[in-house]
């Protein structure tokens, strides 16, 4: 795809990533809304995703300050619509 491509395509905001794997393979799904996407990546493309987006974070930082996060599976985002974590347990 293009850089003009990408300018082009649509945009949505991720509220929900959820993430699986085998041995040969991760599925990762997003979920905006009532929409979602899955994309499956072979270890070693989920490897490079992995050290690329560390990359980019330490760039943002460096540009921005830290980010204030903390990875808590049990967040429900306030737009989540269905299943939020919890609630089928």
């Amino acid at each position: 795809m293009k850089q003009e491509d990408l300018k082009k395509a649509p945009k949505l905001f991720c509220e929900s990533i959820n993430v699986a794997y085998t041995p040969e393979y991760f599925v990762v799904g997003m979920t905006s809304g009532n929409q979602g996407t899955i994309y499956t990546l072979t270890p070693q493309h989920a490897k490079r995703l992995q050290q690329y987006l560390e990359h980019q974070v330490k760039e943002f930082e460096e540009k921005n300050g830290e980010i204030a996060a903390e990875w808590n599976p049990n967040i429900v985002s306030p737009v989540q619509r269905a299943n939020p974590p919890g609630e089928l347990s």
